[in-house]
Order: structure tokens, then sequence, then C-alpha cells
């Protein structure tokens, strides 16, 4: 596919962005939240199940952006309760993966911990909302069930998406997040060397190689594991809106 500048998960949805709700699923401490509410017109729900790191995305917040919600909750296909895993190395949290897809048990080690929380759980249609133009979802190998949960949002709102999807996280996600969206009627693509690419082109072998183990940090070079999902019928169209912009 023809090339364009590399980008990232802000510029994506800088660049696609329309006015509407932006929805923002493992906000952590901020770093897409903010930018996305900045967008002109934008309204911002943000997910956070992690205590420490909800608690950093409100200060981060303040009271600049009123146009933000902040949601300390996880998202899934069931509203109810689950537990949130968050891996210990050498004294030191982890939060970037904490996940309530994985408890890592296998990984228990010497210099490896767990530390569980109970969190709430939602599923993102039962927030009914109207006019959602963007959705960014960095959850740690619970992205089929925050997917589930948003079916009847996304067939109705047809926003952009871009998902962080990794295999050491958990396998097999890489085929079947790409394929439950394909069902929705989306289109998946990854960016690589300057161009766009569809998930048929990704080979796991050699670009999603990587540790499961929060201890030993290892990946393939290239590693692609952020994705960006085009409702088809606006697909043409927002492609070359991003390659007209690079």
């Amino acid at each position: 596919m023809q090339g364009h500048a590399r980008l990232d998960e802000i510029t994506f949805h800088t660049r696609l962005h329309r006015p509407g709700t932006l929805v923002d699923v493992g906000a952590h401490d901020g770093l897409i939240t903010v930018p996305l509410a900045r967008l002109p017109g934008s309204r911002v729900l943000a997910f956070e199940p992690l205590p420490p790191a909800m608690a950093r995305l409100r200060a981060a917040l303040g009271d600049a952006h009123p146009n933000v919600e902040c949601i300390a909750a996880a998202l899934g296909d069931q509203a109810g309760e689950i537990t949130l895993a968050m891996p210990v190395l050498d004294g030191v949290a982890q939060e970037q993966w904490a996940s309530t897809a994985k408890d890592y048990a296998a990984h228990l080690s010497a210099r490896v911990d767990v530390q569980r929380f109970a969190v709430p759980v939602q599923r993102l249609d039962d927030h009914t909302i109207a006019d959602l133009t963007g959705l960014k979802v960095d959850a740690e190998g619970a992205e089929y069930e925050i997917l589930r949960g948003a079916r009847a949002t996304l067939l109705r709102c047809r926003p952009v998406i871009t998902l962080e999807v990794e295999e050491r996280h958990r396998e097999g996600s890489t085929w079947s997040v790409p394929a439950y969206l394909d069902a929705l009627g989306y289109d998946v693509l990854f960016e690589l060397g300057g161009a766009w690419h569809p998930m048929s082109a990704l080979d796991r072998a050699t670009m999603q190689r990587a540790s499961p183990d929060p201890a030993v940090f290892e990946a393939s070079d290239p590693y692609v594991f952020v994705f960006y999902a085009l409702p088809r019928e606006h697909a043409p169209a927002m492609l070359a809106r991003l390659q007209a912009a690079a």
C-alpha cells in the first residue's frame, strides 16, 4: 500500500478526528487521554482500573480538562467485578503489564511477584454512547472481551480504532481480534517502514516475538503491536486522508 510518514496512535486519532466522544481504554496516567482531550469538540471517557494509575491520571487532568470523565473500571463483555493482576519485578510495580486477562502465576520467581486488585468491569455498550468517533484500547490481552462488550456501539457509531495487541499477553489474539473486527466490517492494518500493511502481511514469527515473562526483556525487531481499524465503508477515504497529511 502507498507509503506515508511513520505515525503513532495520537497522530492517527488527530488526523481522523471528528467531534464527538473518544474512549481511552487503559488510560493509565493520561499519555493519550490528554492529547485526545485537546482535540476540538471532543468528550473523552478514560477507563483505568489500576488505582495508583487512576490517581495520577486525575492529578494530570486537574481542572484543565472538564471534557474528560475518568472511570475507575476495566472494560469487558460482562459487567461485575474482575481481578486485575500486576507483576512486580525486583520490588517495582510493572503497571504497564497490569492485566485482567492473565495472572502471571507461571512467572513467579525470586524476582517476580504479583499484586492483585479486585476492580469493577463494565461493558462499553452499557454506556449507550451515541457519538463515539474514536476508540483506543491498551489492555494487555483483554482486547477481545472489550470489543465483544462494545459490539452494538461499534456497529452504531463506526469509530476509528487503535489497539495494542500482543501474542505475549494472549496467544492467538493477533488472529482473534482482527477476525472479530473483520466480522463487524472493519479493515485492520498496521504501519511499518512508512507504509500501511493488511493483517495478512503480519509475520508473527518475526514481528510478534516477545517474552511473556516480566523479568525477560527481549522482542523481535521489528516488533509490531499497534494496529489500526477503519470502518470498511470509509477505509479508502480515511487512508487517503492519512497519506495526504503525511
